[in-house]
């Protein structure tokens, strides 16, 4: 059986838009306006998409409630081990004390709430979704500031906030390297060759960002006025990682871009706090002083002592990945290479190409794959959990706490991994039954305008998925045949679908709950949603902008093969 996608199911493209964003809308309304729990807005949400499915796409059930259940268990593998096993990490730092040094180091960097934000969520949450991404950044820094005594919904906000500059380059550049996978035989080109190409796009893009994210998130945590008393600091911060990021992605490779511009943001903010500090400390309302001696904490041994788990999970992605970054090397060096062999890749059982799509989706009537991957090893999940065993025993810990703290972690964010699983069951249902290509249709009939809307398409999907991978997969190839049908670069269009996800990031409703669950406050995603939702919609418009003058001004900024 075979069910050929209508992308336009009402009669009107824009009125069969409205009717398919029905799920989005409801799972809005229910977290932001009815404030229910993510995990019952997201059961309220998958039922309304397989309702339009079934009712207005006329998609077969057996094919509908089939491309759910592919959903969810891409959420289970593909999202939820790796967020897991990065709560995991945390908690095991936690369970075994380390967390302790950790904290007496970060406070030791400067008593001042503002400089503890802007190393902490600004610079090692970018690190953290550099080397892992998968909602691990929001986790840990989350629950790293709370545990400092930031107020816990505070925290998560300025995470959220936060990870907006590096999620295009995230996971070692896993974004872009699916966009190249996917969109290089539209464009005629080398699957590398269109990987570069897209990198050095959003390396010209997102670096505009990364200037002013860093005042943003002093702006928002303690107002404009103190955030000018630290302006060295800020600027030294969004200077340093837009600097590099700019570098790395035109220059180096894609999947170094987040690591090296966060080292350089964090060693830069150093320096600086050897030579310069606020002339005012500022702290929470009736706060006293955290640190009454820093001498100990900012020792390099007392340094790498507290890091030294971080350095373990940061070595194993990094050995993982090393094929990734450095090409051509011998067999026995090549780690990745063989970490890969373990991947078991099958079709997926009554879904795959049994669904048809057709132009303007795909160039001509073509049956729509599905296909799943399991990389047993090299997926970051496993990375991270074998990185915890390690760091577990380097830090002291026993089996035994091991495996409590695992159980624990698992009753811990048993309700953010449901919420992961319909979310993800959503984003299937929605693109095999043709609602997410008919919305995306109708954002591409702004014409001239287009690359602003194009920003749009992508924060659409990493609002549904809580991925940029996920986006680049779902709308990377129609924004490219989008921007050829409308002669316009499509270099371009896949960098805006790319840097206009980022916005997305801090709104998805996965990524919410995973930092709720973090730091112990599950059921407030709603208020994370209302405090994060214009600035994703602000943000999102801030690169729908550039792109627009890219597009037609600033061309010469679009690089070309």
């Amino acid at each position: 059986m075979t069910w050929l996608q209508d992308y336009q199911p009402a009669g009107g493209l824009w009125l069969s838009a409205l009717l398919a964003a029905l799920p989005i809308v409801v799972l809005l309304v229910a977290l932001g306006v009815v404030r229910l729990s993510a995990h019952l807005s997201a059961a309220l949400a998958l039922v309304t998409a397989l309702g339009v499915a079934l009712l207005l796409y006329r998609m077969p059930a057996a094919l509908a409630f089939d491309s759910a259940a592919m959903g969810v268990v891409f959420g289970v593998w593909s999202v939820a081990w790796i967020a897991f096993h990065a709560v995991y990490f945390h908690n095991v730092t936690v369970a075994t004390g380390r967390f302790d040094a950790i904290k007496r180091v970060l406070a030791g960097f400067s008593e001042d709430r503002r400089l503890q934000a802007l190393l902490i969520a600004f610079g090692f949450g970018a690190l953290l979704e550099g080397v892992a991404g998968g909602g691990s950044p929001i986790a840990i820094t989350a629950a790293m500031m709370a545990a400092l005594g930031f107020p816990p919904v505070k925290a998560v906000v300025l995470a959220l906030l936060a990870n907006t500059a590096p999620v295009a380059f995230g996971g070692l550049g896993n974004p872009l390297i699916v966009l190249g996978r996917l969109t290089a035989p539209i464009m005629h080109l080398k699957q590398d060759q269109a990987t570069e190409l897209f990198s050095a796009a959003v390396g010209r893009q997102v670096p505009v960002l990364a200037l002013i994210i860093p005042a943003f998130l002093v702006v928002v945590l303690a107002g404009w006025k103190r955030m000018l008393e630290v302006w060295p600091a800020v600027l030294t911060a969004g200077l340093a990682f837009a600097a590099m990021q700019f570098v790395a992605s035109n220059y180096i490779s894609a999947s170094l871009v987040d690591v090296l511009a966060a080292l350089t943001a964090m060693a830069a903010l150093w320096v600086l706090t050897r030579f310069w500090q606020p002339a005012s400390v500022w702290r929470f309302d009736g706060e006293e002083s955290a640190v009454k001696s820093l001498g100990a904490a900012r020792s390099e041994r007392g340094a790498l002592y507290a890091w030294m788990p971080y350095i373990i999970l940061i070595l194993a992605i990094f050995l993982s990945r090393i094929g990734t970054i450095f090409k051509n090397l011998p067999a026995w060096l090549d780690l990745t290479k063989l970490l890969h062999k373990a991947d078991w890749i099958f079709a997926w059982p009554g879904l795959h190409n049994h669904v048809v799509q057709h132009p303007p989706i795909t160039a001509k009537n073509a049956p729509y794959a599905a296909t799943f991957t399991v990389d047993f090893l090299f997926s970051p999940g496993t990375v991270a959990l074998i990185a915890a065993v390690v760091a577990g025993f380097a830090m002291g810990g026993r089996a035994g706490l091991l495996l409590k703290t695992y159980r624990e972690t698992l009753f811990q964010m048993r309700w953010a991994l449901a919420t992961i699983f319909m979310i993800l069951a959503i984003a299937f249902v929605m693109n095999y039954s043709g609602a997410t290509q008919t919305l995306g249709l109708a954002l591409a009939t702004t014409g001239a305008v287009f690359p602003l809307f194009s920003a749009y398409i992508g924060w659409l999907g990493v609002f549904l998925t809580g991925s940029d991978a996920s986006t680049n997969s779902l709308f990377g190839p129609m924004q490219v045949i989008s921007a050829q049908q409308l002669n316009l670069n499509p270099i371009l269009a896949g960098a805006t679908n790319t840097s206009g996800g980022v916005m997305g990031k801090m709104i998805s409703p996965q990524n919410l709950s995973i930092g709720a669950t973090a730091i112990g406050q599950s059921g407030k995603e709603g208020s994370l949603l209302r405090q994060t939702f214009l600035w994703s919609l602000l943000l999102t418009a801030v690169v729908g902008v550039i792109s627009l003058l890219q597009a037609t001004i600033l061309t010469a900024m679009i690089p070309a093969p």
